[in-house]
């Protein structure tokens, strides 16, 4: 493996990804979860830069940063969540062996995947600045993928419309 920019860059990226994403879980605060989660977002965009889906990383901050967090936001805002008195948590043996079995089974899937990976993609495709463009994903969305498309939208749409089921029994 080679130690240029690109390299260097990646691992820090990835880095800066799993830290935030362990501080998003861990932090009591929603609002400072919420905060490490849109360092997530930028951190998993320049990832995307890398691999040179620009489209993809674009997106990425338009709509999780633009929109996903703004719902985040408003919705903890609408909460109104006070601060809880800390709750004393007890560690059983339960606790213990279920945090012993994830680093094993992370363990296990590290190995996995480095020895099932490794040697096998040594260079990037050509073909990889037009797999990343609009222009590519948008002809591959609509003709090969219309039909997952489409279960998505409507997913997306039960989603919303059981959220304002939801809100409305709360106001009522």
């Amino acid at each position: 493996m080679k130690f240029d920019l690109e390299t260097v860059l990646f691992f820090s990226l990835a880095v800066m990804a799993i830290g935030s994403a362990i501080m998003m879980i861990t932090r009591r605060s929603p609002i400072t979860s919420a905060l490490f989660l849109i360092l997530n977002f930028f951190t998993v965009s320049g990832l995307y830069l890398l691999l040179k889906a620009q489209f993809i990383a674009i997106i990425q901050v338009l709509v999780y940063m633009g929109a996903i967090m703004v719902l985040f936001l408003f919705v903890i805002m609408l909460l109104n969540l006070q601060d809880e008195k800390k709750l004393k948590e007890k560690f059983t043996y339960r606790k213990i062996t279920a945090v012993l079995l994830s680093i094993f089974l992370f363990c296990l899937l590290s190995f996995t995947i480095y020895f099932g990976f490794s040697g096998k993609y040594t260079a990037m495709s050509d073909k990889a600045v037009e797999i990343g463009t609009a222009e590519f994903l948008g002809s591959e969305l609509f003709t090969n993928f219309s039909f997952p498309f489409e279960l998505a939208s409507f997913l997306l749409l039960a989603a919303i419309v059981g959220a304002v089921v939801l809100a409305k029994k709360k106001f009522e």
